[in-house]
């Protein structure tokens, strides 16, 4: 039985231990609570919302509270990091978000040059009816004004970047580096509103937690690196049966055993030579983020998920 990291603890922080000592830290931080007041302020003047989701994790990365925050407001969402997600499974979320009459295109933001103008035209297509409502009556649209919003490390800045074909932003592979509302006129037909990216206080569903950390939408400061790597090694022995078992030549399916047989393969070992689990965790998550181990969704498909409108 797994038991997720995140779920340990319902409240507002994690448990970490320091010594013999159990510190609370705190992973809803201030400025996340500043940026959420923020956008509130905000959505008034905006005419959509461009949602920007992780396409290993298109469940996951959804932000419950963002879209309570949306108010009806027309809305884009857009699957980042496509180039590391199971091909398959990506078309089937398209294709599951669509048939929910949701708006919704997926994109590698990194190698694609042209996916600035993908994502432009799908917003202009979001917001098409409107415009053209405003033309029949003699007025010439202004430029679309859209709310760039998403959970951390989703690549918003990156996204932004694409769209004004140079780098406004700063972009970094880690979450919290934007940290206020800043207004960019990224294309003659499209103003974006760059917002921070925001978690919400409470997950309801403890393997979210889990999938969030692994992928490094959580702080890693605050974390136990190690449970965090043996949920995400369930996840994929569950998902993608044996990759693990032959990228490591091993035949461990116990999550711990597996972070044996890393470190073993890795060579690491403590000065007792005993195997060095911690850091076999930290290097799986590693090259988890970096799509080692392949193109990997880690929630597919099922009758259980749902987009909530």
């Amino acid at each position: 039985m797994v038991i997720y990291a995140l779920g340990l603890n319902q409240e507002h922080f994690l448990k970490k231990e320091k010594g013999k000592q159990m510190v609370k830290v705190q992973w809803y931080p201030g400025h996340m609570e500043k940026a959420k007041r923020g956008m509130l302020e905000k959505l008034k003047a905006v005419d959509m919302i461009i949602e920007l989701r992780d396409a290993r994790m298109p469940e996951s990365s959804r932000n419950p509270m963002l879209i309570q925050m949306a108010n009806q407001k027309p809305r884009l969402i857009v699957l980042s990091k496509m180039d590391q997600a199971d091909p398959v499974q990506t078309e089937l979320w398209l294709k599951k978000l669509q048939s929910e009459n949701v708006s919704c295109i997926a994109v590698d933001l990194m190698r694609d040059p042209g996916c600035g103008k993908k994502i432009i035209q799908a917003s202009l297509n979001v917001m098409k009816e409107k415009r053209d409502r405003q033309r029949a009556k003699g007025i010439n649209p202004r430029a679309v004004r859209a709310m760039a919003a998403g959970i951390p490390n989703v690549g918003k800045s990156t996204m932004i970047n694409r769209i004004a074909g140079k780098n406004t932003l700063k972009a970094a592979d880690k979450p919290g580096v934007t940290r206020s509302l800043t207004w960019l006129h990224a294309d003659k037909e499209l103003d974006l509103l760059d917002t921070p990216g925001v978690l919400w206080p409470k997950f309801e569903d403890e393997k979210t937690g889990s999938i969030l950390a692994a992928l490094g939408s959580i702080n890693d400061d605050i974390l136990d690196k190690k449970m965090i790597a043996m949920d995400a090694i369930h996840i994929i022995q569950d998902l993608y049966p044996g990759l693990l078992e032959d990228y490591y030549e091993s035949g461990e399916v116990n999550p711990n055993g597996m972070l044996k047989a890393i470190a073993e393969k890795r060579h690491f070992k403590l000065s007792d030579d005993v195997l060095d689990t911690k850091r076999a965790a930290e290097a799986f998550l590693t090259d988890l983020r970096h799509g080692k181990y392949g193109r990997l969704t880690l929630e597919h498909v099922n009758e259980e998920t749902s987009e909530d409108m």
